[in-house]
């Protein structure tokens, strides 16, 4: 016998013979798979849209639509075909197969065929289309990763830019050089931090780590530090309402500065020579609220459902990606 199927899927069979569908179905259910049926090529084309299967095993020749004409119709469908097709054929015909493997069949299987043989190919081919459904889906979160890491570096590295250029001009007084190089510094470190903690912080999921905890008060008053020159320079006066010092946040401390940072970087494109409020507060039993607010313009009504998409530019203006927080 074949060997049982190592990862499960999902495969559509179509046969307009019930027979044929009872045997391939509980053949396949043996093997660990989840079987949809169907014995019209209408029938295959709904559940097709309904939910993607991971293989279509299609008889070539039924009455009504054929493989063929089944097979065009999905191709026709708005989503795009991903399932391999395999025909099960009672034909030898080489010009028909040769047809079938132009039309996209991947593979086929003659009748009456033997179940070893049925099940080697299927087991071939979802495995085939579950590996490639893996590597598309490493590869987008590795985008992701990627576009986060550079998001977030883009503050930090703002700073460094900030600072030297404020130094290679000679804009500022020299008793306070030393602040702006320790800005240069500190930016530099949080960027490489950043870094590290993106892929500590995959190993961490992989193996269950906590996210740690992180010091409200202590937080705002890093951003105060580290952002007094550039608000200052914008015209930006800080309203501030600081929490107790024991205000504690369930969040890793790295993750709650960038989320801060965004705020205080955002207010400064968006709404400079205005008061900026920064203030944390408690919010419902068990949780405190960090609150940016700003004098910008806002994010227009009919947009505000992008908010939480990834890196989507909510203003026209020719300024920084971001979002201005009220």
């Amino acid at each position: 016998m074949a060997a049982a199927a190592t990862s499960s899927g999902r495969i559509l069979v179509v046969d307009d013979q019930t027979a044929n569908l009872r045997v391939v179905s509980m053949l396949l259910t043996r093997q660990g798979y989840e079987v949809e049926a169907a014995d019209t090529g209408e029938k295959a084309i709904a559940s097709y849209s309904a939910s993607e299967p991971d293989l279509i095993l299609l008889d070539m020749m039924m009455p009504g639509m054929d493989g063929f004409e089944v097979l065009q119709a999905l191709r026709d469908l708005p989503k795009p075909l991903r399932a391999p097709v395999v025909f099960v054929t009672a034909a030898h015909d080489r010009d028909l197969l040769l047809r079938a493997f132009e039309a996209g069949v991947v593979d086929y299987v003659t009748k009456p065929f033997l179940p070893e043989e049925l099940l080697a190919r299927v087991n071939a081919h979802i495995g085939l289309k579950l590996t490639r459904d893996r590597l598309e889906r490493v590869a987008r979160e590795r985008e992701e990763l990627v576009n986060l890491v550079a998001h977030d570096l883009k503050n930090p590295l703002t700073s460094v830019l900030f600072a030297s250029d404020i130094l290679r001009n000679n804009g500022c007084k020299t008793e306070r050089i030393p602040r702006y190089l320790e800005m240069i510094h500190e930016s530099a470190t949080d960027a490489l931090g950043y870094i590290r903690h993106y892929l500590e912080s995959r190993a961490g999921e992989a193996a269950g780590r906590s996210q740690g905890s992180a010091n409200l008060a202590e937080t705002i008053e890093w951003l105060l530090r580290r952002y007094e020159i550039q608000l200052d320079a914008r015209g930006i006066k800080i309203e501030l309402t600081p929490p107790p010092p024991n205000a504690c946040v369930a969040i890793d401390e790295r993750v709650l500065r960038q989320v801060s940072e965004n705020l205080i970087t955002n207010a400064m494109k968006y709404a400079p020579g205005t008061e900026l409020s920064l203030m944390g507060r408690a919010g419902p039993p068990g949780f405190w609220q960090l609150i940016v607010a700003d004098r910008g313009p806002g994010i227009p009504a009919s947009r505000q459902r992008e908010l939480f998409k990834p890196f989507v530019r909510l203003h026209d203006e020719a300024v920084d990606d971001g979002v201005s927080s009220g």
